[in-house]
């Protein structure tokens, strides 16, 4: 067989490279390379829901020359871009009775808010929790930075990017968290085609951390491996509401500097027996970690900490009863709602994009509004925990 006589690293080099250029041809084909990734304009009704008015408001709103106008289609149909839906928050908080209506990021005192997406399993829906959860947020009116920690930089090409072809000259955290001759983080944030959401972009290179950290652990001299996320962040503290964090499914120093660097933690959770068992040992792994981090100093106190059930298809028995068996041991610590299994999430995948992102006419009606309505429902309880850390409860 040819297989055993070929050197394993050339065999393995040759499929990544055949691999890498088939997925730049599949980028060029959906997004051509001249042409710049945009999102796609919403509907009244969805700008209507997103903002919590009627649709007949934001129509007298145009009627009477206020605030942006939208695209109008065949019959009279209203579309807005993203641009024109924060114009459209920026409006009606002028007039909102209660500061935050529409506008509802943080405030004199409130302190930003950095989410970490974890799991040790991969599978998980770690990635794609991620992606909706910055998008939403963005949507809403958060300023949002996304920061991909991941090698293998999924959440990165949700947004984008490939990474052995735009990152050829650096551009990850790890040029901000490095030991040696660091960057600014703002030197390395990007603008993404969403409103609100910026991105830091991961690749291989942050597995450098990985092996340098050991060797600043024993030289010295360096500052603490677990406080380099925290201390580029509060570099461009004041320009965000929310960061999120989409982790490696690795419980190593770039985790658990980011894990320090955390007001508040998301453990993804696929309700099989297995994925359960792993994070069973992901969590003894990670207390015993964080307990060394916090005697060295480590700030481990959180806002909060939930897990949330991804890929939950209600049918399944199993699935069923592994859930129950979740609540009765965590039970405020699982979110009430669930991101449920859908070919919705899967085909939009395929093109590198969410839910917020694709046209809801490629699918079938009931399929899209199923799907989003979970994900619609698991981001709208973060965003109420975003919201009591910062002593607005009442979502105010």
């Amino acid at each position: 067989m040819k297989d055993i006589h070929q050197r394993i690293d050339s065999l393995v080099g040759e499929h990544a490279q055949k691999l890498s250029e088939r997925l730049q041809a599949h980028r060029a084909q959906l997004f051509p390379p001249n042409a710049e990734r945009t999102l796609r304009k919403f509907t009244s009704g969805e700008v209507a829901d997103l903002l919590g008015v009627k649709d007949a408001y934001l129509r007298k709103l145009h009627l009477d020359g206020k605030g942006p106008s939208p695209e109008i289609r065949s019959g009279g149909r209203r579309y807005y871009t993203p641009e024109d839906i924060q114009a459209l928050r920026e409006l009606l908080e002028q007039g909102a009775k209660t500061p935050g209506t529409y506008l509802p990021g943080r405030r004199a005192g409130n302190k930003l808010q950095v989410i970490t997406v974890i799991n040790f399993k991969g599978g998980s829906g770690k990635t794609t929790t991620s992606a909706h959860l910055a998008q939403k947020l963005a949507l809403d009116g958060y300023r949002v930075l996304g920061i991909d920690l991941d090698p293998q930089a999924s959440f990165s090409a949700l947004h984008g990017f490939q990474p052995e072809f735009d990152l050829l000259d650096g551009g990850t955290l790890y040029d901000a968290i490095r030991y040696d001759d660091p960057v600014p983080l703002r030197d390395i944030i990007r603008k993404t085609y969403f409103t609100n959401l910026d991105l830091v972009p991961g690749n291989l290179d942050l597995m450098e951390f990985e092996h340098e950290t050991p060797r600043a652990i024993i030289e010295g001299g360096s500052s603490l491996f677990f406080t380099r996320v925290g201390e580029a962040l509060s570099s461009v503290e004041q320009d965000y509401d929310v960061v999120v964090m989409d982790c490696p499914p690795q419980l190593g120093f770039v985790t658990m500097s980011a894990l320090s660097a955390a007001t508040a933690i998301l453990v993804t959770v696929h309700p099989q027996m297995l994925d359960v068992m792993s994070m069973c040992q992901f969590l003894l792994m990670t207390s015993n970690l964080l307990g060394v981090v916090a005697e060295a100093g480590g700030d481990m106190s959180y806002d909060w900490l939930r897990y949330v059930v991804t890929r939950y298809e209600p049918g399944d028995g199993p699935q069923n009863q592994m859930v129950s068996f979740m609540r009765s041991m965590f039970g405020e610590h699982v979110l009430n709602h669930t991101v449920l299994k859908s070919t919705a999430i899967s085909d939009a995948g395929i093109t590198k994009q969410t839910l917020y992102e694709v046209e809801k006419s490629q699918f079938t009606r009931s399929t899209y509004e199923r799907a989003i309505e979970s994900i619609n429902a698991v981001n709208g309880e973060i965003e109420d925990l975003i919201q009591q850390a910062w002593e607005r409860g009442d979502g105010t």
